[in-house]
């Protein structure tokens, strides 16, 4: 099956959100029930890569999303190296919330393909709005790997979960 080059905000009526499987239960819950609700309540957007053919209820199956919501963190969560030149009030971040891959198209580059995409298009809402970093939480140490290979740094850990970032520095670097 193959998918278009562009993503598009999520879209009820031409996006089946049903038959999306990553293979994580939360991600594959977020799609279905969720990202949709917190659109409405305006506190994140879902982007979407759909298939170029739609399945037989006319709608169009999900490849990979991504969403994203304005975030803030405390300024001390950072390296002091980083932190002794910020403000003391809290700092404004983007977050990358969700990131997943239909199982059938991963280990073909679409998580590398979905992470750009997100980054390209924080970088874009950063000319408008600024904010110090884009922050990630990783469900396990698989997806840590993922960030990090990507230049995500560790911000702390707790319990089950690795807060990542990466400035809007290393990002502007990237797209300018």
């Amino acid at each position: 099956m193959s998918y278009n080059q562009n993503f598009v905000e999520l879209n009820k009526k031409v996006h089946d959100r049903v038959s999306f499987d990553c293979g994580e239960e939360s991600l594959n819950s977020f799609i279905k029930t969720q990202a949709l609700r917190h659109k409405k309540a305006g506190v994140s957007k879902t982007m979407v890569l759909p298939a170029h053919q739609p399945l037989e209820n006319r709608k169009y199956p999900i490849v990979s999303f991504y969403t994203v919501a304005p975030s803030a963190i405390k300024r001390n969560s950072l390296p002091i190296k980083l932190a002794k030149k910020l403000p003391q009030y809290p700092i404004p971040v983007f977050l990358l919330a969700q990131l997943a891959v239909h199982q059938k198209y991963q280990k073909q580059g679409l998580g590398k393909v979905t992470l750009i995409n997100a980054l390209n298009f924080l970088w874009k809402i950063n000319t408008h709005i600024s904010a110090y970093a884009i922050i990630v939480d990783c469900l396990n140490k698989n997806v840590e790997d993922f960030y990090a290979k990507y230049g995500f740094q560790i911000l702390y850990s707790q319990k089950d979960t690795t807060r990542m970032f990466i400035p809007m520095k290393t990002i502007e670097k990237l797209f300018k």
